[in-house]
């Protein structure tokens, strides 16, 4: 009996447990929170159509527009000037770079102008009986040559019966024998043809030269090179003669420069155009990068705005009424970072700066700066 009171009991006490636990379940009230709406604030410009002038960037390294490769064509011990032959060394036009010891071949010289002047002394007596009238020419010529000088130009001869007799007891040949040496002798000291820095030293005082040796190279620091690649779509807009804005990643100068030349030729593999601009400018050095804007032409009618505000569909956002719209623009130029627009109606509030999760219709708030703070007298 008692065990049935129990399990009674135990059924009542479950029974009850479950209707109150529904009680307090059905009491809760859930509160939901109201969401406040959020309007994003845009940057935004009116749009003012105008020519845009087409800048296109191109790179490149500067080389010296004049520079000499440094090559004997004789032999013999490169003797030391009065300069060291080392890279960096500044040299005047006129100024000896390179001297090759010519002792010997200078003795040889001299022997063919002694020959010479011997061959001339030798038919003076016969000039002075036979040709009265062209002796004193020769007697002038002969007075004035000097062993330590370059040989001077035979004199003028006038009559077939002069040249047939100098010819015949072989002054002609003997002279340019001694001409050819002279220019050969010449060979042995080279000289700057302008004024400019050796940048480039393959050789050392002492050394041994040999013909046909590469000894160094030397360029001109006035003026510089710079070859660009250009788009063959731009190649009929260059011109000769534009002027070039030249800018380093170093420093922000800007160097002024001018198209000297264009190639005729256009690349096959990357389809592009090499232009040179020249510039001059003493702070600029062989080798340095620098970046171009050509000038290409001006885009009447159009605007310039940054390429992230272009959307796949070639739309952009404008602002009507607090409302983001968009419409259908044509992209006529693309660089960088900016591209070149057409077709949008002046006086359009377009946006300025990219929105994250901007879509045609959403609210926004136009920014709108401060005015500065004045302060009254």
């Amino acid at each position: 009996m008692r065990k049935i009171i129990l399990s009674i009991l135990g059924i009542l006490l479950i029974i009850g447990a479950y209707f109150g636990a529904k009680a307090i379940a059905g009491s809760k009230k859930s509160f939901k929170p109201k969401t406040a709406k959020v309007v994003k604030t845009v940057f935004t410009k009116v749009v003012q159509n105008g020519a845009v002038p087409i800048m296109v960037p191109a790179n490149g390294n500067l080389t010296a527009k004049n520079r000499v490769e440094l090559y004997s064509e004789v032999q013999g011990v490169f003797r030391r000037g009065n300069k060291l032959f080392r890279s960096g060394t500044a040299y005047n036009k006129g100024e000896t770079i390179i001297r090759i010891d010519a002792a010997e071949y200078a003795a040889t010289v001299q022997s063919a102008k002694s020959n010479l002047y011997n061959q001339l002394t030798s038919v003076m007596p016969d000039l002075r009986l036979d040709y009265p009238d062209i002796f004193p020419k020769w007697e002038t010529y002969l007075n004035g040559f000097d062993m330590s000088k370059t040989t001077p130009p035979l004199p003028q001869m006038s009559t077939d019966k002069e040249k047939y007799f100098i010819s015949g007891r072989g002054i002609l040949t003997s002279f340019y024998n001694v001409k050819n040496l002279e220019q050969r002798l010449s060979k042995y000291r080279i000289s700057a043809p302008f004024k400019g820095i050796l940048t480039e030293a393959l050789v050392t005082e002492g050394t041994l030269v040999r013909a046909g040796q590469k000894l160094g190279e030397f360029i001109n620091t006035d003026v510089y090179e710079l070859e660009v690649a250009v788009s063959k779509t731009y190649s009929d807009l260059l011109k000769i003669g534009k002027a070039v804005d030249l800018s380093s990643l170093d420093t922000d100068k800007i160097y002024q420069g001018k198209v000297v030349r264009i190639n005729g030729n256009i690349d096959q593999a990357t389809q592009t155009i090499k232009a040179y601009i020249e510039v001059r400018d003493t702070n600029l050095k062989e080798g340095m990068y620098l970046e171009a804007l050509l000038d290409a032409k001006e885009e009447p009618d159009a605007i310039e705005i940054d390429r992230n505000l272009l959307l796949e569909d070639n739309q952009i956002f404008v602002v009507r009424d607090s409302i983001l719209d968009l419409i259908e623009v044509r992209p006529v130029y693309f660089s960088d970072k900016k591209v070149i627009v057409k077709e949008v109606p002046n006086g359009t509030t377009i946006m300025a700066k990219p929105l994250v999760g901007a879509y045609a219709g959403m609210a926004v708030k136009i920014f709108k700066e401060k005015p500065a703070n004045t302060q009254g007298s």
